[in-house]
């Protein structure tokens, strides 16, 4: 069995995840990373800041809402992504199907007990067809737009009676979550900065051509293939929470691309055939990157790069700050001081030469934003303290 030590993969990451070598465009780092995290709306465009020589928010605005060669989408994790509109056959039948189905009944159910429907199901299939048909023939509208337009939207619902963490919350997003997540509604223009998120809401058909569908059987294998060459080696653990699946169906998609077993300090991991040698070893490098971002996020058994500092740069509920790396590892974390100046927590010693980097990193990065604030949603305790 091939062995895979730490450096091995460290070295992978760093030229498979665009943080060595950029790349030559916004559409290029998100095919090879699947996808960008984009639930905090600012995190892809410091994803891909981080990742692209020159990249300004004119860069992601552009393909997002002009050439449309990127969209947003719902899917892996119940996760908003930026993905490739040519992959999105692919996410949609490998993880959005099954989001969709899981937020569909949720939401048909919470309709029945607050008492917004007797039939949770027959009011959420209304709600849908109205919110398809208006938009339709009005174009893009805001979630409140739609709301106010359409009576099948009306309702609310308390999560949690009586919790200081509950609260009345209307229904009509949850019928958009499941529209998004279906993949027959997708976000258009923003009617937000890029670090607020106020979407107008488009029919799919309005705003992309068609595309063929794909079997989920086809879905499973191409996803985990192109996941594997960026992420790999990788765990079966890694694979099933990153899809947020299932045990057997990470084992089938693995058994279906011949997967080849190596050894990862201790565990098994799994590469796909022929990508078993080791990358180049990568000269010294180092990277800024945001709350939430794909590497950081992008296993679930992270040891071999956090170290000692998973509790100082993800919170209680395993999301990622803003994280600093060294050479393919977390080292620290980063946040904006009084004046909007990047400010370096570093957790450790990284040595003169790697301290200078980084300084001309945060400096560089203070100079992008140019006192744009950037609040990430799940601030590190690192970040807090």
């Amino acid at each position: 069995m091939q062995r895979f030590t730490v450096e091995q993969r460290r070295a992978r990451l760093a030229r498979r995840h665009h943080l060595l070598a950029p790349a030559d465009s916004v559409e290029a780092v998100t095919g090879a990373l699947v996808g960008l995290h984009a639930t905090d709306p600012a995190t892809p465009h410091l994803s891909l800041w981080a990742r692209r020589s020159g990249y300004t928010v004119d860069d992601l605005n552009g393909a997002l809402y002009e050439r449309r060669s990127l969209v947003k989408h719902l899917a892996m994790r119940r996760t908003l992504w930026v993905v490739r509109p040519q992959d999105l056959p692919e996410v949609q039948s490998g993880a959005s199907d099954r989001v969709a189905a899981n937020e569909a009944r949720r939401l048909a159910a919470d309709a029945e007990k607050s008492g917004v429907a007797a039939d949770g199901n027959a009011w959420l299939e209304t709600a849908c067809a109205a919110v398809l048909r208006h938009l339709h023939a009005a174009g893009p509208c805001s979630a409140r737009q739609l709301r106010e337009a359409l009576p099948e939207l009306t309702g609310t619902h308390d999560p949690a009676p009586g919790k200081p963490y509950g609260g009345e919350g209307h229904v009509a997003p949850r019928v958009l979550t499941v529209l998004s997540a279906r993949g027959e509604i997708l976000r258009g223009p923003n009617d937000g900065g890029w670090t607020t998120s106020r979407p107008q809401w488009v029919t799919a058909g309005q705003w992309l051509p068609p595309a063929d569908a794909v079997t989920p059987e086809r879905a499973r294998a191409q996803l985990v293939r192109r996941w594997l060459y960026a992420f790999g080696p990788a765990t079966v653990t890694d694979l099933k929470w990153w899809f947020g699946t299932t045990l057997g169906w990470v084992r089938r998609a693995l058994a279906e691309l011949d997967a080849v077993e190596v050894a990862m300090d201790g565990t098994v991991g799994y590469v796909l055939p022929g990508d078993d040698g080791s990358d180049p070893e990568p000269t010294e490098w180092c990277a800024l990157l945001p709350a939430l971002d794909v590497t950081t996020m992008g296993w679930s058994e992270r040891d071999w790069y956090l170290g000692p500092h998973r509790d100082a740069v993800f919170d209680r509920n395993g999301n990622a700050g803003p994280t600093v790396w060294v050479d393919g590892r977390v080292v620290g974390a980063w946040r904006q001081d009084a004046d909007g100046d990047v400010e370096l927590i570093l957790l450790e010693d990284v040595g003169r030469s790697a301290r200078e980097a980084l300084s001309e990193r945060a400096h560089a990065l203070t100079h992008w934003l140019n006192g744009v604030r950037v609040n990430p949603r799940f601030p590190s305790p690192a970040i807090k303290r």
